[in-house]
């Protein structure tokens, strides 16, 4: 089930990514589940559960959320699992949502919109 959920965050991310990024993403973004590095994959399933929690115990409330918000829930558990992952992390991997490019921001919300449905 941990493989399921990741799989489901990393190919909303890539959907997101190749809608949303402005010319040609690093390979690093597209990087298909199965070539994903573990930390990576471990970190996508603990988001999609945070998520996915986060709708439940909101009895499926967060759909009143902005769009903006859902990203912002998903950058947050994200950045939570880099530091759990990295002692030193670059600054660009740990930025406040204001400080991330727009297409990361919509991959974000895009994310959220992602784990609801399957939720």
């Amino acid at each position: 089930m941990q493989d399921e959920n990741g799989r489901i965050f990393r190919e909303a991310w890539i959907s997101g990514v190749q809608q949303h990024y402005p010319g040609e993403p690093k390979p690093g973004y597209i990087t298909p589940w199965e070539d994903t590095p573990e930390w990576e994959r471990e970190a996508a399933a603990a988001v999609f559960t945070q998520v996915a929690d986060f709708i439940r115990v909101s009895n499926g409330n967060t759909s009143k959320l902005s769009r903006e918000q859902r990203g912002q829930f998903v950058a947050l558990c994200w950045i939570a699992q880099i530091y759990k992952h990295f002692e030193d992390p670059k600054p660009s991997y740990v930025a406040d949502w204001p400080e991330l490019p727009e297409w990361q921001q919509q991959t974000d919300a895009d994310i959220f919109d992602a784990i609801e449905q399957a939720v």
